[in-house]
């Protein structure tokens, strides 16, 4: 099984290459239903197109137009794979399992998207949202539970909101886009409201950790765009596999 996983998160990395490449702009993602060279535009062949095998047979190369393939594609295609075959290992096979998969693919393409095109695409996050609340529909009856997805949602967004609005009286600038604050919902949707508001300050810690590292280190300035949807996405992952592990430590230090 933990094969298997790993060979659909491949397939299903593929996919999510397509939509990380069609929907900033604003393509079809089902039509034309082959994939095709971003350079010569023409069709894919399927012996080309196996996740990561055929990058590494064509030398990372289109073989019609010869021009260089972004590793994005075989690295998206990669990471899918372990983080699925994750997921067995964490869930086995249960409703969350199935839930996270949908959870972390929507974030991969939040996440690329963002690092890439400066957008996280309202056809991800919004309806993201209301797929988490369906998929989570146990966790909205108790409104008083920490794993309650409506105020989760709720929460998780007005944080965010609250950030944005901070910035700009205080620094005239946007702190949090409406792209962040409605991916912070769809993260709240997913995983309710205590593990949301830990992958938002894990999302947000890591974000001014690596992006202070990075002006330091004076590959990136103060002007710059910081893709915090990519940081929340990453917030998000590690409180899926380990969330509940982090806050039963952080409880620890009070409880004794």
């Amino acid at each position: 099984m933990i094969l298997i996983f790993f060979v659909l998160g491949l397939i299903i990395g593929s996919f999510l290459n397509v939509c990380i490449y069609r929907i900033p702009r604003h393509k079809s993602i089902i039509n034309p239903s082959r994939s095709f060279c971003p350079s010569c535009l023409k069709p894919i062949k399927a012996y080309d197109n196996i996740p990561v095998l055929s990058y590494i047979l064509l030398g990372g190369k289109c073989r019609n137009c010869k021009k260089p393939i972004s590793w994005q594609y075989p690295l998206v295609e990669l990471v899918t794979g372990i983080l699925f075959l994750c997921l067995y290992v964490k869930f086995d096979m249960t409703l969350l399992v199935l839930i996270n998969i949908v959870f972390i693919s929507l974030l991969i393409i939040a996440a690329c998207t963002d690092l890439t095109h400066r957008i996280i695409p309202n056809v991800i996050s919004v309806p993201g949202i209301l797929v988490g609340l369906i998929l989570n529909y146990q966790n909205i009856v108790n409104i008083r539970s920490g794993d309650n997805v409506i105020t989760g949602t709720l929460v998780s967004a007005g944080i965010l909101w609250i950030f944005r609005q901070i910035g700009l009286l205080i620094k005239k600038q946007e702190m949090m886009g409406w792209g962040d604050i409605k991916l912070a919902g769809m993260i709240g949707a997913f995983l309710g409201l205590g593990h949301g508001v830990l992958a938002l300050f894990l999302g947000v810690f890591l974000g001014v950790v690596i992006w202070t590292i990075l002006i330091i280190l004076k590959l990136k300035t103060r002007k710059e765009y910081i893709p915090f949807g990519a940081f929340l996405a990453a917030g998000a992952m590690i409180t899926v596999f380990f969330g509940t592990h982090i806050i039963n430590w952080y409880l620890g230090l009070f409880i004794k």
